[in-house]
């Protein structure tokens, strides 16, 4: 999401792939399947036939938030980015530095990331509220901005919401999934990833993307640093998930040690090596943002966005692989 471009990209159908594990959501455990052969040297589409015949990865659940109540009352989650350094929350609460942690200008993102306390550029609690929760379904929602509040709100076009565990839980090693709808639109840009919790960039880890003007595409991306060139490398493939913004699909990716898996309800659909700078916990991050000049088929906010836009997610969940791994770390609270 901080770096959005992908290189590389093949489009593919949704098609099955190996027999997902009948364990729910709300199970302490979860069985995977994913190709039992060693990875590759670079990113590749797992096909849904040919493949080697699969091994079985057990895990248990070390995160989980269903969202029966509203996601700042649970202490996991923080409605803007923390960076490097973390600083007290009155940092984050206004000013004008605050507009550097409630929004990403390298991607032309034209939203700001609001809360019920945010203040902006002026003095009091703004009482803007994008998180609303509903039979057990959060909905970050995007609204185009008050003309009244424009200016206050640094001229961005929409208000909407982010949430991250930066403060509250991160992991390395294991399988983090969302549940979600994906919502289409133009300037329409849904995201669930994973950054490291020393506050670096990268690595990152895409669990899914939308590409808001192409109803049902999904895109899944490793971007990491080559340590020879010092450049940012980044693969990635797009999936297409039929009714993706109508019904709920898990969206899901096991870190392993030695390569990522990408799921799509609980079917692996692609893989890489893991690079070797993939050394940190990392922590989860899932929000909506509006217009950008880096990720195709989002496009930048115009007449025809919608007014109101809701990214839905039932739940997003993290487990930890069952097997002793030595320099696995876990922080939770």
């Amino acid at each position: 999401m901080l770096g959005a471009l992908i290189l590389g990209a093949c489009f593919a159908l949704m098609s099955p792939a190996f027999a997902e594990d009948t364990s729910t959501g709300a199970s302490p455990k979860l069985l995977l399947q994913i190709p039992d052969d060693a990875p590759g040297e670079r990113c590749a589409r797992i096909e849904p036939s040919g493949s080697p015949i699969p091994q079985t990865v057990s895990l248990r659940r070390t995160f989980q938030d269903d969202f029966d109540e509203h996601p700042l009352r649970s202490g996991r989650w923080v409605p803007h980015y923390a960076g490097p350094v973390v600083m007290p929350e009155s940092f984050y609460a206004g000013g004008d530095g605050s507009e550097l942690r409630r929004k990403t200008k390298y991607n032309g993102e034209q939203q700001i990331y609001v809360d019920p306390g945010y203040e902006g550029r002026g003095t009091a609690p703004l009482g803007l509220d994008p998180f609303k929760v509903e039979a057990g379904v959060l909905s970050i929602v995007a609204r185009r901005t008050p003309p009244e509040l424009k200016e206050v709100l640094f001229n961005s076009e929409y208000v909407s919401g982010l949430l991250t565990t930066q403060q509250s839980f991160s992991q390395k090693y294991g399988y983090f999934e969302i549940r979600a709808k994906v919502p289409v639109g133009v300037g329409v840009w849904p995201a669930f990833w994973l950054l490291a919790n020393n506050g670096g960039w990268p690595p990152e880890i895409d669990v899914i993307e939308g590409r808001g003007q192409q109803p049902g595409a999904v895109v899944m991306t490793t971007q990491w640093r080559n340590p020879a060139t010092g450049f940012v490398e980044r693969c990635g493939f797009d999936f297409s998930v039929a009714n993706a913004w109508v019904d709920f699909h898990d969206y899901g990716v096991l870190w392993e040690r030695d390569r990522l898996v990408y799921f799509i309800d609980r079917k692996p659909v692609s893989e890489i090596k893991a690079p070797g700078t993939f050394e940190d916990p990392m922590y989860m991050l899932v929000n909506l943002a509006m217009g950008s000049k880096v990720f195709g088929g989002v496009g930048f906010v115009d007449a025809q966005s919608p007014p109101t836009v809701e990214f839905q997610v039932d739940r997003i969940s993290a487990y930890q692989l069952d097997a002793a791994l030595p320099a696995a770390e876990t922080a939770t609270r």
